[in-house]
């Protein structure tokens, strides 16, 4: 039993350390994918802001931000 407990022991830290690289692969992919669509929202939100300042220019409206706030 004795010569059995070493190699059992290592193949759990080995499992232990496959395991932990696949979570942090994980965690990475997910990390990546976030920032990616994090970037496509704030690229919406200035397209949406250039659509809205397009449209409130020929409509008259100034400083449509400033009355708002007050």
């Amino acid at each position: 039993m004795a010569e059995s407990d070493p190699q059992s022991a290592r193949e759990l830290s080995r499992f232990a350390e496959n395991l932990l690289q696949q979570v942090h692969e994980n965690f990475q992919a997910l990390a990546d994918k976030l920032a990616l669509r994090m970037e496509d929202m704030g690229e919406r939100i200035d397209d949406l802001e250039k659509h809205v300042n397009g449209l409130v220019a020929p409509a008259g409206i100034e400083n449509a931000n400033e009355e708002l706030t007050h």
